[in-house]
């Protein structure tokens, strides 16, 4: 049987970070507000020559330096991006460029917040179907790019981030994707969504959110989702060693862990610091679990996300 392995994990963030007394200085709200809300206290914001695309390069240039591969051995790169450096080329062609990669394909994966687990089941499925060999899949995004900085219902929870995991075929051992369950659902699409695009209002537009509706949603089908991935691999929720959830708000987060009987412990949590990178999220946490010593070798990881669209997805890993 052929599995798509973890071989590499990489993660960039931008140098400048903006924390909640920051952002106090120019929106009506306070620390205390946001903290006691969400459990963000800060968050880094991509500044002057830092795009999707420079920091998908160095995510992906650690990740590959983890795995201890060069750029010959990557045939595929998918990035998960909802904040392209350009509507098209693909953002993950310029990647492709700036790392010297010449063969095989690259292209952009587009479902908001769930397109890291998304772009995780896409490689997967080439990988075994022999299209690839070794992939980059990518999560990365400039968010405060397309934030309304005086609606502090939004433009406190969002940040810019990158990660990066190098999967290569492997035969053979039990490590690997185990399992994966995509779902969408787009009658709800105006719950969270950017109001500006191409064809549009021909606007990049800024990010509109109905928070309580999206949190209502996200524990529900967060939690579901997780439970038809782990049955349907035949492993018990007991089992999991970590889970490494999208990082959107410590609520959601509590909610989740709380119906589904998981010890809140067991969850990797860093939007303390990133705030909510969206399809950059996962990798994000799951590269500060494995350089924290928390993730080890063996271990069943479990990863959900669920973003705009409604789009959400889980996927079951053996790190």
């Amino acid at each position: 049987m052929i599995r798509s392995v973890v071989v590499g994990v990489g993660s960039e963030l931008p140098q400048n970070i903006m924390t909640n007394n920051d952002l106090a200085k120019f929106v009506d709200t306070s620390d205390e507000w946001i903290t006691e809300r969400t459990g963000i206290r800060a968050r880094h914001i991509a500044g002057e020559g830092e795009t999707t695309k420079t920091l998908a390069v160095a995510a992906a240039r650690q990740a590959l330096s983890n795995a201890g591969l060069s750029i010959e051995d990557v045939d595929l790169i998918i990035l998960a991006t909802s904040t392209p450096d350009h509507t098209f080329p693909a953002t993950a062609t310029e990647v492709q460029a700036e790392l010297g990669i010449t063969k095989g394909a690259a292209f952009d994966l587009q479902a908001v917040c769930s397109g890291f687990v998304y772009a995780l089941t896409t490689a997967d499925a080439l990988l075994k179907a022999g299209q690839a060999t070794c992939a980059l899949v990518i999560g990365s995004e400039t968010f405060s790019r397309i934030l309304d900085w005086s609606d502090r219902a939004t433009c406190v929870l969002f940040g810019d981030g990158a990660g990066a995991f190098v999967l290569q075929a492997q035969k053979g051992g039990n490590a690997g994707i185990l399992g994966s369950k995509l779902r969408s659902d787009g009658r709800h699409c105006m719950k969270l969504y950017v109001d500006g695009g191409p064809s549009t209002t021909r606007t990049v537009g800024h990010l509109r959110m109905e928070g309580r509706e999206v949190f209502k949603h996200a524990v529900v089908n967060m939690a579901e989702n997780m439970l038809e991935v782990t049955t349907a691999a035949g492993i018990a929720m007991a089992d999991i060693d970590w889970f490494v959830p999208h990082q959107a708000n410590k609520r959601i987060l509590d909610s989740t862990a709380s119906k589904l009987g998981v010890a809140r412990e067991k969850f990797i949590i860093t939007l303390d610091h990133h705030g909510n990178t969206s399809a950059a999220s996962i990798p994000l946490a799951f590269n500060h679990g494995l350089q924290n010593g928390l993730i080890k070798r063996g271990q069943l990881v479990l990863m959900e996300a669920m973003g705009g669209g409604f789009t959400w997805g889980g996927v079951l890993l053996r790190f």
